[in-house]
């Protein structure tokens, strides 16, 4: 697997970042030349994701604060990991090379609709329809009480997706609850 390290600006994030992530994963690594943590952290950082074949952007928050303020990046080292546009994995600190490789295959497992074996709902993943998606799950999650946990590992898979803080995760984590408890 091939894999690439950019360094990325203010000016270049949305496009390296942000459109890139619309057909790949990519990891953000948040770092400033006076922090020791991040020195230790990234030299592990770029061996993980050339082994995976993930892309590993490099922002320095010195240099670059708009782009570290829109993020909320408050302490350092701090990575985010990137699908669709959306922030869908995190970590702030130093961390164990099991934990970066841990983190690495959450993000690049296949998405769910290339794992499911459930045309009605592959269907609405491929065209993107996360809305149907989630409406077809608690429909069914009504109809069949005993695939409650099967249906909410599934939901909860998809929030991850998405991301944490899409739109339509917030709401349906909570009318996923509402129809759990």
């Amino acid at each position: 697997m091939s894999s690439t390290e950019i360094d990325v600006t203010d000016d270049t994030f949305e496009q390296e970042v942000i459109e890139r992530s619309r057909n790949e994963p990519v990891v953000v690594d948040f770092w400033a030349e006076w922090c020791g943590p991040c020195k230790a952290l990234t030299p592990l950082l770029e061996q993980k994701t050339s082994e995976k074949g993930v892309t590993l952007a490099k922002v320095d928050v010195d240099a670059n604060q708009r782009v570290a303020r829109e993020y909320n990046i408050s302490g350092i080292p701090a990575v985010k990991a990137f699908r669709n546009g959306n922030v869908v994995a995190e970590f702030v600190g130093a961390q164990p090379p099991a934990r970066v490789e841990s983190f690495l295959e959450e993000i690049t497992k296949p998405p769910v609709a290339e794992r499911i074996d459930d045309p009605e709902l592959k269907d609405a993943l491929d065209a993107g329809d996360y809305e149907r998606a989630f409406q077809l799950l608690l429909a069914r999650l009504e109809q069949e009480p005993a695939r409650k946990d099967e249906i909410r590992e599934l939901m909860v898979e998809l929030f991850g997706e998405l991301g944490q803080d899409h739109p339509l995760a917030s709401t349906y984590r909570k009318r996923l609850a509402t129809a759990l408890y």
